[in-house]
């Protein structure tokens, strides 16, 4: 596949993950996926400033790791671009990263006591989730809890360090993957580990998956990725890969 092509795949990957993730109400107006763009470790591809169900491909900007864009300076990018830009400066594993305000994880960033930890065979990814990131820990107490520029972007990314998904107080979480699909994966799987285990607290105290047995069921998992990516993008309607 040339650059070209492989940077065409890649837009079309944004749109239909953001319509997938909008579809399952892990977005909803707010929220936004990237991918490192093909051959330049030092830029992503992202969507403009835009609802996710309303993503197409045409709407897909490049940025540097500083959060620039270079493919239309005209372009009004996402706020919290730099939190995919520390992420992809920090880990050169990752390959695509998800931002949600799932209100199924929201309620495990606020409780002191909860603590995000796989409880299902699909989950085995959340093994060493760290404690919520807290913006007021970086930046004081009167923000907006955003991630508005690259201190506190490298800030989380440091955070996140080399697990897969990092709650935000008060804010959500993000996810990250090598691939687009995978992010993708993560950030459904994460919202709904949170539902199972708040419904499973309601009959007592749960029992969570082992770290060994986190590990073996994350290899199996990513094995069927694939299966998840086909089915939403039918649910969805979406038009076939090329």
């Amino acid at each position: 596949m040339t650059g070209e092509a492989a940077g065409e795949a890649l837009r079309a990957g944004i749109a239909d993950a953001s319509r997938i993730l909008a579809g399952l109400g892990i977005l909803d107006a707010f929220g936004h996926v990237s991918v490192r763009s093909p051959g330049r470790a030092d830029r992503f591809l992202m969507s403009r400033s835009l609802a996710p169900a309303l993503v197409g491909p045409g709407d897909v900007i490049e940025l540097d790791l500083d959060g620039n864009c270079v493919s239309d300076p005209a372009a009004r990018p996402f706020l919290e671009r730099f939190i995919h830009a520390e992420l992809y400066r920090l880990r050169a594993d990752v390959g695509a990263v998800v931002h949600s305000h799932s209100p199924d994880v929201l309620p495990f960033t606020v409780v002191p006591t909860a603590r995000m930890r796989p409880i299902c065979h699909i989950c085995g990814f959340l093994a060493g989730t760290p404690a919520p990131f807290d913006v007021a820990d970086h930046a004081g107490p009167g923000t907006d809890l955003l991630i508005r520029e690259s201190a506190t972007g490298a800030a989380l990314a440091r955070h996140l360090a080399d697990k897969a998904v990092v709650p935000m107080r008060g804010h959500g979480f993000t996810a990250v993957g090598e691939t687009i699909e995978q992010a993708t994966f993560r950030a459904v799987y994460t919202a709904r580990n949170c539902r199972i285990e708040r419904e499973a607290r309601m009959l007592g105290e749960p029992l969570f998956l082992t770290d060994e047995e986190a590990a073996a069921c994350d290899a199996t998992t990513n094995g069927q990725i694939g299966r998840a990516w086909a089915l939403w993008r039918d649910q969805w309607g979406l038009p076939a890969a090329a």
